[in-house]
Order: C-alpha cells, then structure tokens, then sequence
C-alpha cells in the first residue's frame, strides 16, 4: 500500500533545506560530521517511504551504511580498503566503486545506493530524497578528502564516457 503523500512535498523541501544548512555549514566548517547529522532525517525517511522489496533492501542498506560512517568518522577510525581486498575498486549493485578509506568509500557506497532507489522506484518523493542522498555523499567525499573527490569525479567522468561508448 501506498504511503500517505498529503504533506510529502513539504516534508521533502524541509529536508532538502537541511541538506542545503549541513552541506553548506560542514563545507565551510571542513567537519563532514555536521553534513552526516542534516543528511540523518533525509535518510529516515527514505527507509520509510521506500516499499519495493529491492528499494526497501537498498534504503535499509543505505541506512546501516550511514550510521558505519558516522561511526567512523566520530570514532577517527581509518582502514584501507584497497590494502585489504588488493584491489583499486569493486563492482557494487553493477558500479565499480574505487576502494580507498573505509571513511570515503562508505559515501559512494550511499551514493550507489541512492541511484539504485532512483532507478528502481516509481515515487517521485523518493527519487527526491534519493536526489538528496546522492549529492549530499558527494559532499560528503570533498569534505573527508577534496584530492579523493577530485579523483572519484574525474573515475565519473570516465566510467560515464565508458558507459555511452566514446
């Protein structure tokens, strides 16, 4: 059944404004903590709203992928990936992830998530907060490690161009 929408739009734009502040406030503050706590309710809702049996898998694990990373980065906890599987990236949900910190990949494991529920539900609300999800990881990613960033727009870029063949 669907999940009542009488003030979804409201409650989405609320949540878009609060990743705006934490995006905006973490940025400026260079505290990646700060974006992950105004990205929280966003990611709630998303678990709530999805009802798939694949986008509610996705948004589960989109949820306990986020709370590993608050737990990293308030914990100060640091672990390369890479290192471990002896590999620079690993194919997830059909997208080559490139391995690095546990602190960085854990984001575009949320973004991947968050494309997969866009691509797969039929909810405009929740392809807005997928929206919401997907940029905010990014951010996420800059405000860890803007040289990362850099490197996994650039691996974008690449995979994109791979993907349409030029």
């Amino acid at each position: 059944m669907a999940k009542p929408y009488q003030h979804a739009t409201l409650i989405c734009v609320i949540l878009s404004v609060l990743a705006l502040i934490g995006i905006l406030v973490g940025v400026r503050a260079s505290n990646p903590l700060i974006i992950i706590i105004f990205l929280l309710p966003t990611v709630i809702y998303e678990v709530y709203r999805t009802e798939g049996k694949s986008t509610k898998w996705a948004s589960w694990g989109l949820l306990a992928i986020f709370i590993a990373v608050a737990i990293l980065i308030i914990g100060h906890i640091n672990y390369d990936l890479a290192k471990f599987f002896g590999t620079t990236s690993k194919y997830i949900g059909g997208y080559r992830v490139p391995l690095g910190d546990v602190k960085v990949v854990g984001p575009v494991i949320m973004a991947v998530l968050s494309a997969i529920l866009f691509s797969r539900t039929r909810g405009r609300y929740t392809k807005w907060l997928a929206v919401i999800i997907f940029i905010t990881s990014f951010v996420i990613v800059y405000a860890l490690d803007p040289t990362i960033f850099g490197q996994l727009l650039r691996w974008g870029v690449n995979t994109g161009l791979e993907q349409i063949n030029l």
